[in-house]
């Protein structure tokens, strides 16, 4: 038996995938987008359903997967960012859902994150220099947007308890959402407060008992100019941090001298012009010791590590700190 040859009608053709997307990285650089080549591929990617690593292999853009590639394309080039567009964000091992209303995590808060999973196992590991050992370090993340620290401690670290706490409505959703899905793929549930992290009674019950208080917080000073994508989709009560980016940042510092435990530490990012003045106010505060600034992988300061003290010291008592890299 014979039968007639199979030919593909118009709306199955393919489109080779090289050229299509050396257009549109084209595109995006006209745009000013710093990484054109990989958001293209990444873009690609996405369309695609391949792993962006597989693009070569790919069978090529269908006529509909090709409008949909440049509609996306034109979106970016307008620089709206390329983690709403794909409706997720990576940081460390997970996977977030991110979208409108909510800040998207930036790479250099892994250093932030890492960190903080560091300190956590220490205090769960049996006989810890800190603790000698505690079977469920307490862990607060304050500012939590997407949950992006709180859920990577959560899933590096199984035994702690973590607590995350955000205001924004809208945040708080999407924190929600990425919670809900940590725990739906086996991860220690999180605990998510709807709270400021600014308010003088925040976390009341938890006074003098959290091992690890790590905080992101709007930090960037009001007369700095930010990317389009961040003036024009992050919340802006994300970012802004006041006049000297600060605000948020006093008043976290008070609140994890009363919420830490004796030789519980502190982790706060921070804007890079803070180097200096952020390890100031922790020693002023005169709860902290041990204080570090650490450099984020651009060489420029990034977060300021510190461990509560037993009691406040005298007026006047010696307290040091100092740059560092870890």
């Amino acid at each position: 038996m014979t039968t007639a040859p199979q030919h593909p009608s118009e709306g199955t053709r393919r489109h080779r995938p090289a050229p299509v997307i050396a257009g549109a990285a084209r595109t995006l650089a006209a745009a000013g987008v710093t990484s054109a080549r990989a958001e293209a591929e990444l873009l690609a990617a996405y369309v695609l359903e391949v792993p962006r690593g597989r693009l070569a292999l790919a069978d090529g853009f269908t006529d509909e997967q090709l409008d949909g590639y440049r509609a996306l394309v034109a979106r970016r080039s307008r620089r709206e960012p390329l983690q709403y567009l794909t409706g997720t964000a990576g940081f460390r091992h997970l996977e977030l859902a991110v979208g409108p209303g909510v800040f998207v995590p930036r790479p250099e808060t892994e250093l932030l994150a890492g960190w903080g999973v560091d300190q956590a196992r220490q205090v769960a590991r049996p006989g810890g220099e800190r603790t000698g050992g505690r079977p469920e370090p307490l862990v607060v993340d304050l500012c939590s947007g997407s949950g992006a620290i709180a859920l990577s401690v959560a899933s590096e670290v199984p035994q702690a308890r973590v607590v995350a706490v955000e205001r924004s409505p809208e945040a708080l959703s999407w924190l929600r959402r990425n919670a809900a899905g940590r725990a739906a793929a086996g991860d220690r549930p999180i605990e998510v407060v709807a709270a400021d992290a600014t308010h003088p009674a925040l976390l009341d019950e938890l006074t003098g008992r959290v091992d690890v208080l790590l905080c992101n917080p709007p930090y960037v000073p009001l007369a700095v100019a930010v990317p389009p994508e961040v003036a024009d989709h992050d919340p802006a009560e994300a970012v802004f941090g006041g006049a000297d980016g600060l605000d948020v940042i006093r008043r976290v510092i008070d609140r994890a001298g009363f919420l830490l435990r004796p030789g519980g530490v502190l982790g706060i990012e921070h804007d890079d012009s803070h180097g200096v003045v952020l390890p100031g106010l922790l020693t002023a505060d005169g709860r902290y010791v041990a204080i570090v600034d650490h450099r984020d992988l651009a060489d420029r300061p990034r977060f300021v590590t510190a461990s509560r003290l037993a009691d406040r010291p005298p007026p006047g008592a010696a307290a040091t700190w100092q740059t560092g890299s870890s």
